[in-house]
């Protein structure tokens, strides 16, 4: 029986999905790709197979999944499977420069960013910024891990010379300008079937590590906000520009469900500066608005799964 293949490496993050297949009677499975063989010379199973591999599977102990994933993903394309967050999409999930250039590409304004590899480079990437607060961050990171705010580039400089940068774990630390928003809050577009969603606010005062998912909030990973809402689903603040400039990017990345983060500056110019296409939701931001995305997602890749299952059976017809 053909189902739906979910690839991923953390069992936490997958648990409001696995409910919601429950719920809806959706066949599937479950890849975990932390160690895997794959035969490339085998047929893949048929089915719809959705990419939830995260750029931040290293910091799980899982130092090669994305690598492993990025083949399993070939293997799939090569035999012609439905994927949903394809080898394009798993390429700007572990690599922010390619993320920065293609979301360029299509007219989406991002940092001013400079990648740079090793400490001698250094000074040379601070020549491009003048004075002023600077963000530094992996290139590949997940979860806002990583990210430090630097209120002059002199202080980064000192922070290399003492060790105290952050790790990146294929060499390439970002310096990039800091973008504080209007209000201290940044947004999230949630998409998916390459469509727009809902929109989040998020309050950003607490730091930058701003997982939604409710196991991160049992880690505090995400720090409650006194007196406020850390999460909350708001109308009016998107405009239809951006969700067509940002749906035609999700389309020609082969990106079917994925967060996009920005800020607004004091300017109302909107500016990108995350794409996650493992994106996780927050419940209680959903249930006072009454929106369900992981059920979203589960009828979305049903649908697909029952267009592939009518196809395959024209197919057997002819």
């Amino acid at each position: 029986m053909m189902k739906i293949y979910v690839i991923h490496e953390n069992n936490d993050w997958v648990v409001p999905l696995r409910d919601a297949f429950s719920e809806r009677r959706v066949p599937y499975a479950e890849w975990y790709l932390d160690q895997w063989a794959v035969d490339l010379s085998g047929l893949p199973p048929r089915g719809v197979f959705y990419n939830r591999m995260s750029a931040s599977s290293h910091t799980r102990d899982h130092r090669y999944s994305a690598e492993l994933t990025a083949t399993v993903l070939a293997w799939l394309e090569r035999h012609g499977r439905v994927v949903v967050n394809d080898s394009r999409a798993l390429d700007l999930e572990i690599s922010k420069t390619r993320q920065y250039m293609q979301l360029s590409r299509d007219g989406i304004a991002v940092p001013k960013t400079v990648a740079v590899v090793g400490e001698r480079a250094l000074s040379d990437a601070l020549s491009a910024f003048a004075s002023g607060p600077l963000i530094v961050k992996p290139n590949r990171g997940g979860k806002g891990l990583g990210v430090r705010l630097y209120e002059m580039p002199e202080q980064i400089l000192r922070a290399a010379e003492r060790g105290e940068l952050p790790e990146a774990i294929d060499g390439t630390l970002l310096i990039q300008e800091y973008i504080s928003g209007k209000t201290g809050h940044i947004l999230r577009a949630e998409f998916v079937g390459g469509r727009f969603l809902y929109l989040v606010k998020i309050d950003a005062t607490g730091g930058f590590e701003l997982c939604p998912a409710d196991v991160c909030e049992l880690d505090s990973f995400c720090p409650s906000v006194p007196g406020g809402k850390k999460f909350e689903i708001v109308d009016g603040v998107i405009t239809s520009d951006q969700i067509t400039r940002y749906e035609r990017f999700l389309r020609r990345n082969g990106i079917g469900i994925a967060g996009i983060e920005f800020v607004v500056r004091p300017n109302g110019e909107r500016v990108v500066y995350d794409v996650n296409t493992n994106t996780n939701y927050n419940a209680e931001a959903e249930r006072v608005a009454g929106k369900g995305a992981m059920g979203v997602i589960a009828e979305y890749l049903g649908g697909l799964l029952s267009d592939l299952r009518a196809t395959e059976g024209e197919r057997a017809e002819a």
